[in-house]
């Protein structure tokens, strides 16, 4: 099953199951929060929850996407309470790569980039009921900073790049027991600053604090072990980088329960009834081939397995807002 949120031209939330061209409205529901605090409530899955309440009026779902009526498929009502984060260094990349890694010997001549990761691939994937090494592990911002499908992002005026990082994306909803309970996954571009981590990994906290977007369907379920899609990027119409975008856990150094236990075993990170959504790191990127990218350039994210692909712009730098400054009272 395949969820979106949506608007209708009068405002009005509603949410949708995708069946081929066709969006299939839930019955009574506003928002895939609240089906999912209903299934916990009842104690059964999402999608048992949606098939109660059943499916009523059909949208098309190409014009929704194009007239930017597609919501992210999970948000909150209040942005305070959505945490967006996530984790580096959790995908095996290029053989190059490794090889590089093996070849290092000593683990005292490694990077602290190239320790952590060769941490992942010898205890990143623990057996069942252990606890493997610790990610690396970022946060990004709040509800505030998330970008609907087909959205521009915006860029601040301080920043020194506007890069895309195609990337899974995993979406929880915190119970009333402070259990973590994840709905299912989504195509995300987690949107980051290249040029200002390059400076310093230091400034790896600083360069993940951009807005990011996924979707635009939440893919109710478990994540296929190996996923191939493809990220692209679009000047003036034209492809000037593409490259396959691999994930699932064949294609990664960490499981995907010791990425989440790592990230939820914060007591701050479980009070009922908030959103958290994390992305899970990628391999693919335009900029470690060279790529700058423009105003106007265009981010394509497409997995086959979640539908429709995740498209959104690079915006114009924002020179109205002066951050920073601070008001003594």
């Amino acid at each position: 099953m395949r969820l979106v949120q949506f608007e209708l031209h009068n405002g009005e939330r509603r949410v949708g199951v995708v069946e081929g061209a066709d969006v299939r409205e839930v019955n009574t529901a506003r928002s895939v929060r609240e089906v999912a605090l209903a299934a916990i409530d009842a104690g059964v899955g999402l999608a048992q929850q949606v098939d109660s309440l059943g499916l009523g009026e059909r949208y098309d779902y190409a014009t929704l996407l194009a007239e930017l009526k597609i919501l992210p498929p999970l948000d909150h009502p209040d942005p305070a309470h959505m945490l967006i984060s996530g984790t580096g260094l959790t995908h095996l990349g290029s053989a190059a790569a490794r090889d590089k890694m093996h070849q290092a010997g000593d683990e005292s001549t490694l990077t602290d980039t190239m320790r952590i990761f060769k941490w992942g691939v010898e205890g990143g994937k623990p057996a069942a009921g252990e606890v493997g090494v610790q990610p690396e592990w970022f946060y990004k911002g709040d509800g505030s900073i998330v970008v609907r499908p087909g959205q521009a992002f915006p860029v601040p005026s301080f920043a020194d790049d506007a890069g895309e990082e195609p990337e899974i994306g995993g979406l929880y909803v915190i119970g009333p027991d402070r259990k973590p309970y994840r709905l299912g996954f989504a195509v995300g571009n987690e949107f980051s600053d290249h040029v200002m981590e390059r400076k310093n990994y230091l400034y790896l906290a600083h360069s993940k604090l951009r807005s990011c977007s996924f979707g635009p369907e939440l893919r109710v379920g478990e994540l296929p072990q190996h996923l191939a899609g493809t990220s692209r990027l679009l000047r003036d119409g034209e492809v000037i980088w593409q490259n396959e975008f691999l994930s699932g856990e064949a294609n990664m150094c960490h499981s995907l329960d010791n990425l989440e236990y790592h990230h939820f075993k914060y007591r701050q990170f479980l009070t009922p009834g908030d959103v958290h959504i994390h992305f899970f790191g990628t391999a693919t990127l335009s900029f470690a081939d060279g790529i700058r990218t423009r105003p106007g350039d265009v981010f394509e994210i497409s997995q086959a397995e979640f539908g429709a692909p995740l498209v959104n712009s690079v915006g114009s730098a924002d020179t109205a807002f002066e951050p920073g400054h601070v008001i003594s009272l």
